[in-house]
């Protein structure tokens, strides 16, 4: 793999937790956990594999399926819930715990390091494979949709440390892989047209960023640094 490859397959994930980091204004974050937390996203990368092989032993899913329902069912189940879940308990069994993780928008800011940690470490994998096409289209595809799921995982685990919500942080992590999986798949179904897939990828880009700008201004408004 060559540095281009590489540079182009880390970019935008990079670029994100920068864009994140700068996003945090009244209180930022220490280095060290950040980066530990980006870390532990590129390891989540090891129950993700063992909960999919799982998946797929017990169920059988398979996501290019012809059946709509069970082709939804398998990005939804073996994609969107597995990937969310192996990042969400890095981030509930490492960074929730800190004494840094002391405002609501915490939560969103550890939730998209570990995501970015995972989303950098597959897209290099894809990048390695398919080339440069491949990295420039998941540049702006792929991964900040990564990022627009952790942001709203984020924003309910903030919810549930900082206003005493039982459960939000599993809410969090259902409405992640949900938007996850219709991601995917739109995507990868057969029995979709070109058209709809364009349609549903559109839709898809467009209600995840728009959440997740909602939830980052929500948030930020919620600061008790401010």
């Amino acid at each position: 793999m060559s540095l281009y490859l590489l540079a182009l397959a880390i970019a935008p994930g990079i670029a994100i937790c920068f864009y994140i980091y700068f996003k945090d204004k009244y209180e930022k974050e220490p280095i060290k956990l950040l980066v530990t937390s980006f870390v532990l996203g590129i390891i989540s990368v090891i129950p993700t594999l063992f909960l999919s092989w799982l998946g797929s032993t017990l169920f059988g899913f398979e996501p290019r399926s012809n059946d709509f329902l069970f082709s939804l069912s398998s990005c939804v189940m073996g994609i969107g819930l597995v990937e969310e879940f192996s990042k969400f308990i890095f981030v509930r069994y490492y960074a929730y715990k800190k004494d840094d993780f002391n405002e609501p928008f915490d939560g969103i800011v550890y939730c998209v390091m570990v995501s970015m940690g995972f989303a950098t470490f597959e897209n290099i994998l894809y990048v390695a494979e398919s080339g440069a096409a491949t990295g420039w289209l998941r540049m702006f595809t792929a991964v900040p949709m990564h990022a627009a799921f952790a942001v709203i995982m984020g924003y309910f685990m903030g919810v549930q440390k900082f206003f005493s919500k039982r459960l939000y942080a599993i809410m969090g992590v259902l409405l992640a892989a949900i938007l996850h999986g219709v991601y995917d798949f739109v995507l990868m179904h057969p029995g979709l047209d070109l058209s709809e897939k364009g349609m549903g990828f559109l839709m898809s880009i467009v209600l995840g960023f728009y959440y997740a700008r909602k939830a980052i201004r929500l948030h930020l408004e919620r600061s008790p640094f401010k």
